[in-house]
């Protein structure tokens, strides 16, 4: 009984192969090099006052996240970031439950940059 129960957490472990990862912005930029899926989770209103170059604006609070984030490609890296990273915490957990393989979010957001 012990056996099985290690084989199943085992390839539970192996089965979820989603990862989140909290870089600091000298790590970020070097993934940016990369074919990478650079999205900003702010609202319209604070990405219009200033985002990083080739980033695209995704509201985490908007009621359409989940629809928009459903376009992008599953298997290529996200980089995400919001004002100060606590919605990007968040919409990097959203990302991860939504299938997508390796996801990136800059620590301390924006602002950090």
């Amino acid at each position: 009984m012990r056996k099985l129960a290690l084989l199943i957490l085992f390839i539970a472990c192996f089965d979820n192969q989603s990862q989140i990862q909290l870089l600091e912005k000298r790590q970020f930029k070097v993934l940016m090099e990369d074919d990478v899926q650079l999205i900003d989770v702010r609202t319209s209103e604070e990405f219009s006052s200033g985002s990083i170059e080739g980033a695209q604006n995704i509201d985490y609070n908007s009621e359409h996240f989940i629809d928009k984030i459903s376009k992008l490609d599953r298997d290529r890296p996200v980089l995400v970031y919001c004002a100060m990273g606590g919605r990007s915490s968040k919409a990097s957990k959203v990302f991860k439950s939504q299938g997508f393989k390796k996801i990136y979010d800059l620590k301390g957001g924006y602002s950090s940059w």
